[in-house]
């Protein structure tokens, strides 16, 4: 139990995770050291959920503060609230927190959507022709999990573009 705590504490100082996700650590390793002495896991399975628990309770462990981080860093890298929303459930973070915290405003899924498209040169910041490669390109950002307005709207786009109302009329 003690080496159990230790190792969810050295797991903790290096990863900020939901605490599915040091559940999940924490029985990998419970399952291995079993099968190395040949005991049954399921004897353990108490002890991860305390320590887990424990872990939650004293603060150490936070599914919004780690929900609301990796959003954020999801969209730095452009990614869009579908693709945000997906890679928080793998994590192990609760349905309603990833829909509160995946949701995105217009203005943000624009900008993700600028940045996913600026990294894979797509629309105004290809080589060649755009026309040619218009439709390649919104369905690359379709793809990505952005809507078509989005994709169109920054495909279309100048470039380093300001405004740009997502309501073309």
């Amino acid at each position: 139990m003690a080496h159990l705590r230790r190792a969810a504490l050295y797991y903790l100082e290096r990863y900020s995770v939901p605490a599915a996700q040091l559940q999940r650590v924490l029985l990998r390793k419970v399952e291995r050291s079993c099968r190395h002495h040949g005991l049954d896991p399921q004897l353990f399975r108490a002890a991860v959920d305390e320590i887990v628990a424990a872990c939650v309770a004293s603060g150490l462990v936070d599914d919004r503060r780690f929900a609301e981080a990796k959003a954020q860093s999801l969209r730095r890298k452009g990614r869009s609230a579908r693709a945000v929303a997906a890679g928080l459930a793998a994590k192990g973070v609760e349905r309603a927190l990833v829909a509160e915290v995946a949701a995105a405003n217009d203005d943000v899924e624009l900008e993700a959507a600028r940045i996913a498209a600026k990294r894979k040169r797509l629309g105004p910041w290809s080589r060649g022709d755009r026309a040619e490669q218009r439709q390649k390109h919104i369905a690359a950002l379709a793809r990505a999990g952005f809507s078509l307005t989005v994709a169109r709207t920054v495909i279309d786009d100048a470039g380093e573009g300001g405004a740009v109302q997502l309501n073309p009329a």
